[in-house]
C-alpha cells in the first residue's frame, strides 16, 4: 500500500490518503476509517488495529485535484548515511570535498552518520531553494529512504525489518562548499528546503530493498542508477548501528546514501542551477521531481 499527506487547498488542512499510483486515485483515511484525523506519524503508531481496514472503497478521487505534500513530517532530526556505496565513496573521497577520508579508509569501516534538520522537508513537485547568497555549489543526491514503524533500543540484525513501517523517496541536496570549508556536513545539508521527499510513503511489504533500482536525472540525463542491495551498510546493519544507543522512535527518517554520479563526480563539476529539474525514481515506490529555485 502507498499513503500520502494531501492538501486540497491552501487554506485547507493536510490530510492521509490511501494512494493508488497507477490508477492516480486516492482515498481519505477518514472515509476508510471513521473518526480517523490524525497525521502519518499516528497511521504508523495505530497501524496494527488499522491495516485490516486500509482497502480502496469505491472510485476515489483523483490525484491531480490535490497537492501532494512531504509524506511525513519527522518530529526530530533524520539519520542520514554518508558513502554507502562503494563507487560513490571512491568518487567522494577522490573529489577533494571530502574530509572525512584518509588515505586508507576510501571504503569506511563502519556507518557515517550525520543527521538533515526537519526544516529541509519540501514535498513532490516544491522548487528546491538556490541558496545562491549562501553556496555556489549546490549538489543532488537520490537517496532510498526508512520510515520506522516500530521503535526500539538495541535492535539487533535478524529483527530489524520487524521495525520498519515502510520507504519513501529522498533526494539529500547539499551545499558541497559548506561541507567542504566547515569540515562538516550538518550545516551543508540543512539548509531550509534541501530534502525534497516523497511522493508518498510504500509500505515495507510491497518492497525488497535488496533488489530496488535507485535513479536521478538532472535536465533529463541520468546521472545515477544503482540498486539498492548495492549499499555497503544494509539495512539491518543501520537499524542495529543507531538503535544501540539510541532509541528509534515510529516515524523516524533514516536516509540511506547516495550511489556514484553526484555532481562533484564529475570534471568539471556540474552543480545545480536555478531552473534545473532534478527527478529521483525507485523502482516500485514512484518519483520525486523537483526544480530549483531562485
Amino acid at each position: 500500500m502507498k499513503f500520502a499527506t494531501l492538501r486540497s487547498g491552501p487554506d485547507q488542512s493536510p490530510f492521509i490518503a490511501l494512494v493508488d499510483s497507477d490508477a492516480q486515485r486516492y482515498w481519505p483515511l477518514s472515509a476508510l476509517v471513521p473518526g480517523f484525523n490524525g497525521d502519518m506519524h499516528q497511521l504508523v503508531q495505530d497501524w496494527e488495529s488499522l491495516k485490516d481496514s486500509l482497502s480502496p472503497k469505491g472510485e476515489g478521487h483523483p490525484l491531480e485535484e490535490v497537492r501532494l505534500e512531504a509524506p511525513i513530517q519527522p518530529r526530530r532530526n533524520m539519520f542520514c548515511v554518508g558513502k554507502n556505496y562503494f563507487e560513490h565513496a571512491a568518487e567522494f573521497s577522490h573529489s577533494g570535498f571530502d574530509s572525512s577520508t584518509s588515505s586508507d579508509d576510501v571504503v569506511p569501516k563502519f556507518p557515517i552518520i550525520f543527521t538533515k534538520a526537519y526544516n529541509t522537508l519540501i514535498a513532490d513537485g516544491d522548487e528546491i531553494p538556490r541558496h545562491a547568497k549562501v553556496t555556489e555549489q549546490l549538489d543532488y543526491e537520490a537517496e532510498f529512504a526508512i520510515i520506522i514503524g516500530k521503535g526500539g533500543r538495541g535492535i539487533g540484525k535478524t529483527e530489524a525489518f520487524d521495525h520498519v513501517w515502510g520507504y519513501t523517496v529522498a533526494n539529500d541536496v547539499t551545499a558541497r562548499d559548506l561541507q567542504k570549508n566547515h569540515k562538516q556536513w550538518h550545516l551543508a545539508k540543512s539548509l531550509d528546503g534541501l530534502c525534497p521527499m516523497g511522493p508518498w510513503i510504500t509500505t515495507a511489504d510491497e518492497i525488497d530493498p535488496s533488489n530496488a533500482s535507485i535513479r536521478c536525472w538532472v535536465n533529463g540525463e541520468l546521472r545515477q542508477e544503482a540498486n539498492i542491495g548495492q549499499l555497503i551498510f544494509d539495512i539491518p546493519t543501520l537499524i542495529e548501528t543507531l538503535s544501540a544507543g539510541i532509541e528509534l522512535k515510529p516515524g523516524d527518517v533514516i536516509i540511506t546514501g547516495t550511489p556514484v554520479g553526484v555532481g562533484i563526480g564529475f570534471s568539471p563539476p556540474k552543480f545545480l542551477q536555478t531552473g534545473d529539474v532534478v527527478r529521483v525514481e525507485v523502482e516500485g515506490m514512484g518519483a520525486l521531481e523537483n526544480r530549483v529555485g531562485q
